[in-house]
């Protein structure tokens, strides 16, 4: 079943340069040499945050495929709270948080705590795939992507 407006196959047939767009900036910061796994953990917490449930269930598997432990993935949403993370994936998450909301924009605090964590370059990097990853939320919430289903388990919607 598909809650979509528009599915993610169709947004690709009809906007495939936007697409390809988006993709190629996504790549960036991966060939800059941010981790893969810190990626993906932003990536997942920026979805979160956004209530892109597409995007959330993409990351999450797309992280489990990457090895990322499971208690980093399931307590990202409280990672303040966990012991799980790194200090440098505590700056990246609190870097994605101030960059998806934009409440009070970046502290001067998190900025140096950022900076303390990643150089110059790689702050660049881990910002635009911040943004881009925010951009994609932006799509898959408006026209309400419907998230794939666990590889090898039944439908969730026909087990309830």
């Amino acid at each position: 079943m598909s809650f979509a407006r528009l599915d993610n196959d169709r947004f690709k047939e009809a906007a495939p340069d936007i697409g390809e767009a988006i993709f190629a900036l996504s790549r960036l910061a991966r060939k800059a040499g941010i981790d893969k796994h810190l990626l993906e953990l932003v990536k997942i917490r920026a979805s979160q945050i956004n209530g892109c449930a597409y995007c959330v269930q993409y990351h999450i598997l797309e992280a489990e495929r990457l090895g990322v432990p499971a208690d980093k993935i399931n307590l990202v949403v409280v990672w303040r709270e966990a012991p799980y993370y790194s200090p440098r994936e505590r700056a990246a998450l609190a870097w994605t948080e101030a960059l998806t909301t934009l409440d009070s924009g970046v502290s001067d605090a998190l900025y140096a705590e950022a900076s303390a964590q990643f150089s110059a370059t790689e702050l660049m990097y881990l910002t635009s795939a911040v943004g881009v990853i925010n951009l994609w939320n932006r799509f898959g919430a408006a026209f309400q992507w419907t998230p794939a289903e666990r590889p090898g388990r039944a439908s969730i919607a026909s087990a309830s």
